[in-house]
């Protein structure tokens, strides 16, 4: 990794403070705390399953939002005027990208990212004083022709990957590298670079990108009025700045997105000790949509679409509430219940424990089932840094 990638990559290493220092103990709130019920989650294996749950509620809640949303020109306009930024793939990326196979032809394939950018209003949330942006959370969301299920690929922020030459947002060009950490790929060269970056780990042409970041996230939970979450034990993290006592709590939009970012007071310290907390999240999150009918509701619907419309960047080709609409009601028959998360298999580096690589042949068996819209074998959720679980549910 070259210095500016030191530099400009995410300081938290993921040995035994970073993110893939293994699993979260089993005492830890990650493993005790409930789906937003009060159940029990299932252990290390099932914690890590259900991560980043976080950014697909932009793509999956908040575009099912969108495509019924249309009331009048007047709010038409006005959410549509939300969707001011875009990124154009096509031109940014030309020809030179993996082809649909034939026998995916049906499926679609969203890279989902969670911005950790401190610009503007997201300055007073997240924690910490970090500079630029990075790849906070990264998904890779599979939707399989007919579109009634989806499988989730999150692909852990430290992981070292071969990052391939790509433009910059001011028009450089930035050399191709090896072993650069995944989350750095984004600050160093934005979002067109990281989807360049996963197509070419992956093999899987990626139709659309969509990206959330910290104020978008905080809004959408207080559009709901707050998400009820139930944690087993007490939490307390001056990083955050979140304290819960064991119980059930109501969290609004900064207690909610302290919630799922959380570490350092959650099991081991590690980053993986969030990841239990981000899938609970997102279980009470979509019951709360179900509990309040939003759907069914026109004064929710407009208020949580104005909220969704302002938090998303995509790419050009859903950069639009026609588009976007368009795209949630052709997804709109995929069922959470059916929903797979899969963590990339990954192993710790030979030459910096500090960091992860890919895990083969796991992680190639993954992106060929990926590649040619087929069921994920076992051996392909397998991931040796995590002591073998990487799927969800």
């Amino acid at each position: 990794m070259t210095q500016t990638d030191h530099e400009l990559a995410d300081q938290e290493p993921s040995g035994q403070n970073g993110p893939a220092s293994g699993a979260v103990p089993a005492q830890g709130p990650a493993a005790q705390a409930g789906k937003g019920s009060g159940t029990e989650q299932p252990g290390p294996q099932g914690r890590r399953r259900r991560r980043r749950w976080l950014k697909i509620t932009g793509l999956v809640v908040g575009v099912l939002v969108l495509g019924t949303a249309g009331a009048g020109y007047a709010a038409y306009h006005h959410l549509n005027s939300n969707l001011d930024h875009s990124v154009d793939l096509d031109r940014q990326l030309g020809p030179d990208r993996p082809k649909k196979l034939p026998s995916a032809a049906g499926a679609k394939d969203i890279l989902v990212l969670g911005s950790d950018s401190r610009a503007g209003g997201n300055q007073d949330l997240g924690g910490g004083a970090v500079s630029g942006a990075r790849s906070d959370t990264a998904m890779v969301v599979h939707i399989p022709a007919g579109h009634k299920q989806a499988t989730v690929v999150s692909i852990p922020r430290d992981t070292l990957v071969s990052r391939p030459s790509c433009t910059t947002r001011d028009g450089r060009t930035l050399p191709a590298a090896n072993r650069v950490m995944f989350n750095s790929v984004y600050s160093l060269a934005g979002p067109a670079c990281v989807v360049k970056t996963v197509e070419k780990m992956s093999g899987v042409r990626l139709d659309h990108y969509v990206e959330i970041d910290f104020v978008g996230f905080k809004d959408l939970v207080d559009a709901l009025g707050g998400v009820t979450v139930h944690t087993s034990v007490q939490i307390d993290d001056k990083h955050s700045g979140l304290h819960l006592a064991p119980g059930t709590h109501r969290l609004d939009g900064t207690q909610a997105l302290a919630f799922v970012r959380t570490r350092h007071g959650v099991g081991d310290g590690s980053d993986l000790g969030r990841i239990g907390l981000q899938q609970q999240f997102m279980t009470a999150l979509l019951s709360e949509v179900k509990k309040q009918n939003v759907l069914g509701s026109p004064v929710k619907l407009y208020k949580m679409a104005d909220s969704a419309t302002k938090l998303l960047t995509t790419d050009s080709e859903l950069g639009s509430l026609t588009a976007l609409s368009k795209f949630g009601r052709s997804v709109q028959g995929v069922d959470p219940d059916h929903m797979e998360t899969i963590m990339l298999p990954v192993s710790y580096d030979k030459v910096d424990p500090n960091r992860v690589v890919a895990a083969e042949p796991q992680a190639g068996l993954l992106w060929k089932a990926i590649r040619e819209d087929k069921p994920v074998p076992a051996a392909a959720k397998h991931s040796p840094a995590v002591g073998g679980g990487g799927t969800g549910r």
